[in-house]
């Protein structure tokens, strides 16, 4: 894992589902690796071993979101994203008996594991294919039809995302496909 900032913080995420969908939740709108570094500070914050989703969803609503504003703070958008994270482990609770990793473990094909993640508190029809191709590209979540319903982020070697980083050759590969995007996308509106 090389998506976080920190030893402690890939490991969390190798570790922990929910830090994992945490990680995936609030990548956006900030670089890649604060995004993923990001569950580890906050399981530091809290003084826990590890993040329970329970244990998050029952938290005080400001007290949660002043651990996001603790500078630095979690997200460029502290407030909005605690109540999305907060959301997140309440939709944890209600649905999966709090356990994150028991939204890809009863997914029995890929079709399923996309809209079971694309039903989650920030997660639209993109970013669902993307922590997809995650799943399986590097955490061996493979249920029938994963590459397909991950569409292009489940082509293998494609640099497309988050997916494809496993060192630091293969981030500066997927951020050079981003700003091909954007280039060409800014070419095409301009």
């Amino acid at each position: 894992m090389h998506l976080a900032t920190t030893d402690a913080a890939n490991e969390l995420l190798t570790q922990d589902p929910l830090a994992l969908l945490i990680g995936m939740l609030l990548d956006q709108q900030i670089p890649m690796e604060k995004a993923f570094t990001s569950p580890e500070v906050l399981r530091e914050r809290l003084g826990v071993a590890r993040l329970d989703a329970r244990e998050i969803a029952d938290c005080d609503g400001d007290a949660f979101e002043a651990l996001f504003r603790q500078v630095p703070a979690l997200h460029r958008f502290p407030a909005a994203m605690a109540k999305r994270v907060q959301e997140l482990a309440r939709i944890l609770v209600d649905r999966f008996d709090g356990d994150a990793g028991a939204v890809w473990a009863g997914a029995s094909t890929g079709a399923e594991l996309v809209e079971r993640v694309a039903a989650l508190p920030g997660f639209g029809a993109q970013k669902a294919r993307i922590f997809t191709a995650l799943l399986g590209k590097q955490f061996k979540v493979r249920p029938p039809g994963w590459r397909e319903a991950a569409g292009d982020y489940g082509v293998a070697g494609s640099f497309r995302s988050v997916a494809d980083v496993v060192d630091a050759d293969s981030l500066k590969a997927v951020r050079a496909h981003k700003q091909e995007m954007k280039a060409a996308a800014k070419a095409a509106h301009g």
